[in-house]
């Protein structure tokens, strides 16, 4: 039985139809496929113009010269926090579109539609992605290391979700000590074929592992990869989980409202999906940047005709490596969110993760730290909020203070905050840098 297809299709989503028009496009010439995006990307323009009043109120320059993608207004995720109703194409309901909403993470949250063959079709990406590693949605099963709703209808919605998709859920809620080594006995007793989930929640299963002196794939030798998204992935980060479950562990990079982005090969590239988005690096005045420099992400979602998603600043900066092509589009790096930054008293900003790569290096040293995050709560102080079996002595305090000083910036206050357990969001994300200020 392919649950993978018999779900989508139970939902209407034509999802033999996307799969071959992910194929065809695949198969467009490298000389060609910049045609093939241009082509679309204006078209995508046109039929909002034409049958979405809220896009054409968006951007009511259009009919007034020749459409040039330059001259394409970015929409930002505020300009869509208005009801969904007013926002849809014409000819387009809740009940004819896949209507999700966004997590939040970035500071605003929204809710979004996409007709159900562009639906379909990211969903085709992802299958085609995943079989690089082996993996089928028909058939392989998954150890997913998500939140759940916790509302009646919300969680058994998901549990039903859950159990036609082949996916059995390990809620991120409870990641004790006593809850991770029930966790351990599920990967005894069951057949997984991979891992999928937030990092931070992963990557504490994977010190548990270790701590234990485990192989996870010892003990559950049908284990093939593990797949990381939504929150920054580590390189010794990378190196410990790979270590701890014996199998590849691979980044994914997507977003509800769009679908995946990029996905890792076996070279260690991010290739961009160029199939059914067109991404694009933006500097703070809305002009294209060349590869290898780093901007803000914009996306174009080619097929979505229910709601625009057109030159949307997602709320990431990155960078497109000089290697990319049209067709294969390579994202050499993801540096984080665009409002994770830090605003010093003195007027310096400072990239948010700048302190966690500070630290973290710092804590890790010690092997007792299990996860922390970092609080800017004033102009001059920060809070960092940790998970330890002992508290951090005053020497590493101390440590952690010079390296601050050295790469962030002087007289500024840190205070440390020992937790039995890191506030999530409703989602089950671990938001690594915030700022109050």
């Amino acid at each position: 039985m392919d649950w993978f297809k018999l779900s989508l299709q139970l939902n209407q989503f034509p999802i033999n139809r996307a799969m071959r028009s992910l194929e065809q496009i695949q198969s467009i010439p490298d000389d060609l496929y910049a045609e093939y995006v241009s082509e679309k990307k204006l078209k995508i323009v046109q039929y909002h113009l034409k049958h979405n009043a809220f896009y054409k109120d968006f951007f009511p320059e259009a009919g007034k010269t020749s459409l040039n993608w330059e001259d394409v207004p970015v929409m930002r995720k505020k300009d869509l926090q208005q009801p969904l109703k007013y926002r849809m194409s014409k000819d387009f309901s809740r009940k004819s579109a896949y209507v999700g909403k966004t997590s939040g993470s970035s500071g605003h949250p929204f809710i979004f539609a996409k007709d159900r063959f562009a639906h379909a079709l990211s969903w085709a990406g992802f299958q085609d992605r995943y079989k690089w590693y082996g993996i089928d949605l028909n058939k392989s099963l998954q150890a997913r290391f998500y939140g759940i709703p916790l509302d009646f209808y919300g969680n058994i919605q998901e549990k039903l979700k859950d159990r036609i998709s082949l996916r059995r859920r390990f809620n991120i809620f409870d990641l004790s000590e006593e809850k991770m080594e029930k966790f351990l006995t599920r990967f005894r007793q069951s057949d997984f074929d991979y891992l999928n989930g937030y990092t931070s929640a992963i990557l504490l299963f994977a010190k548990f592992i270790s701590d234990k002196g485990y192989v996870l794939k010892e003990l559950c030798p049908s284990l093939k990869l593990c797949i990381v998204t939504s929150e920054k992935l580590f390189e010794q980060d990378q190196k410990l989980m790979e270590a701890s479950f014996g199998v590849p562990v691979i980044n994914e990079y997507g977003a509800s409202e769009v679908g995946l982005i990029a996905f890792e090969d076996h070279h260690g590239d991010w290739i961009v999906n160029s199939e059914d988005l067109y991404l694009e690096i933006l500097d703070e005045n809305g002009k294209v940047l060349p590869h290898g420099e780093e901007g803000r992400v914009v996306i174009t979602s080619l097929y979505n005709r229910a709601h625009p998603m057109i030159r949307y600043d997602i709320g990431d900066t990155a960078t497109l490596s000089k290697k990319s092509t049209a067709k294969k589009p390579v994202l050499e790096k993801l540096a984080g969110r665009t409002n994770d930054i830090a605003r010093l008293a003195d007027g310096k900003v400072v990239p948010g993760l700048t302190f966690y790569y500070v630290t973290k290096t710092l804590i890790e040293d010690s092997g007792n730290i299990k996860e922390f995050i970092i609080i800017q709560t004033k102009l001059d102080t920060f809070r960092i909020e940790y998970v330890s079996e002992i508290p951090l002595t005053g020497e590493q305090q101390t440590n952690i203070l010079k390296a601050i000083e050295t790469y962030v910036g002087k007289d500024l206050k840190i205070n440390f905050e020992r937790k039995e357990m890191l506030k999530r969001s409703p989602s089950g994300k671990l938001k690594q840098f915030t700022s109050l200020v």
